[in-house]
């Protein structure tokens, strides 16, 4: 089975752009077996940042002449990695990538084969990285190359995330070197490259990430100042006081008071005094762990609209609005990827040949039982009409035979329990 192929990778594109190939040309074009971007890759800085570093990559960020975010991703990087905001980011994704959905025809009916395009691991990645643009601000996902799935369906290889570092979507652009004019750069919005992307956010949007910001860096500062302020203070302060003037002798002591953490005792001269004085200080506490749960609540309530799903709540009634309120941010989530999905991915497959035509995405909202809940509506259906044998075949694997003249049946002929 012959597909049709990508131009060329985004990356391959900006490696070639100054080479032998022109992307101009159509005979060029054909040549080219993939469409993302071989790009010159810089290694991400990972320096201490703190407010002011936080504004001026702002600031760069929303330049209109030449927007770069490079600076700020480089911050968002650091604001990935603080344990509480990885906490609120995975349940809001989990929440997304649990949800269940279905492919229906025109008149809504759900097409079961066609779930099997869907699926497939480049369509859990794409989710993924859709979701993320609410954080960045942006995604622009490559759909790769068709190939043949296990049951040979045709299928994409991957979805790839182009690096954000290269991509301007204020002017929907890929540039091959960070730093480099937005007009250097590949409108990645023009045939043939537009047949292969996905884009997920706003242009313009610099994402929840850049509020999220302005917790995590003094919360780890204040973690660095709460690790310092333990070792000065955490234990008690040694001093020795000796008449000798001998500078071995007073080395020597030096080394037995530094090495006197795991034993129990000491060896000095008679005329050696050796003093523990404990630290005064008793409001760390306070000070440290009172500003860090304020950032972890504020961070909270940024991506996930409330507190009290990550963290301990205090009655039924608050957890119930709580999770309403979370549940209202999980809807406009999905409800921006069906968009995507719809919109943008499902034309494009259709294009690429996969049998979609006429079909749309939906998030199936049926109820999920439990199995406790799913055995106690069954039983109590059984009670008044009879069911499917198949029904239970299919489900439990057992092969059921209807009985004649059971209380069941008879029950079942005598009550419309159900109409």
């Amino acid at each position: 089975m012959e597909f049709p192929s990508p131009p060329k990778t985004m990356e391959n594109i900006l490696h070639t752009t100054h080479g032998d190939i022109n992307l101009a040309s159509p005979s060029d074009v054909r040549k080219i077996k993939k469409i993302a971007l071989q790009l010159q890759r810089t290694t991400e800085a990972l320096t201490r940042k703190d407010i002011a570093d936080w504004r001026a990559a702002w600031q760069l960020a929303i330049n209109v002449e030449n927007p770069n975010r490079q600076r700020l991703y480089d911050i968002y990087r650091d604001v990935a990695v603080d344990l509480h905001l990885s906490g609120c980011v995975a349940q809001r994704e989990g929440f997304i990538l649990a949800k269940s959905f279905k492919i229906v025809d025109n008149k809504g009916k759900a097409v079961e084969e066609a779930l099997h395009f869907f699926d497939q691991a480049w369509f859990k990645n794409l989710i993924l990285h859709c979701i993320e643009a609410n954080f960045y601000g942006h995604s622009l996902v490559e759909l790769g190359e068709l190939t043949t799935d296990g049951d040979g369906c045709i299928a994409y290889r991957n979805a790839t995330l182009i690096p954000r570092q290269h991509v301007i979507p204020e002017y929907h652009r890929v540039i091959p070197h960070t730093g480099m004019h937005w007009k250097e750069g590949i409108d990645y919005r023009l045939p043939p490259y537009s047949e292969w992307i996905i884009e997920a956010g706003e242009p313009n949007d610099l994402g929840l990430f850049l509020k999220a910001a302005t917790q995590t860096i003094p919360k780890k500062n204040m973690l660095a100042f709460w690790d310092t302020f333990g070792e000065i203070f955490g234990m008690p302060m040694r001093i020795a006081k000796t008449t000798s003037r001998d500078e071995k002798e007073i080395q020597a002591l030096d080394t037995m008071l530094r090495d006197s953490g795991s034993k129990l005792s000491i060896v000095a001269p008679v005329d050696t005094e050796i003093e523990f004085i404990e630290s005064a200080k008793s409001d760390a506490f306070n000070v440290y762990d009172r500003r860090i749960d304020r950032a972890n609540t504020e961070i909270s309530k940024l991506i996930i609209g409330q507190t009290m799903t990550i963290e301990d709540g205090s009655s039924l009634s608050q957890s119930q609005t709580h999770q309403q309120v979370f549940q209202n941010i999980i809807n406009a989530d999905a409800d921006r990827l069906r968009d995507i999905i719809k919109n943008q991915l499902l034309p494009r497959m259709v294009r690429h040949g996969f049998p979609l035509k006429g079909l749309r995405f939906e998030w199936d909202d049926t109820v999920d039982y439990t199995p406790k809940q799913q055995r106690a509506i069954e039983q109590t259906i059984l009670q008044a009409y009879d069911i499917d044998p198949a029904y239970f075949l299919e489900k439990y694997g057992i092969p059921c035979h209807p009985k004649e003249n059971t209380p069941v049946q008879n029950l079942a002929r005598q009550t419309p329990f159900f109409d």
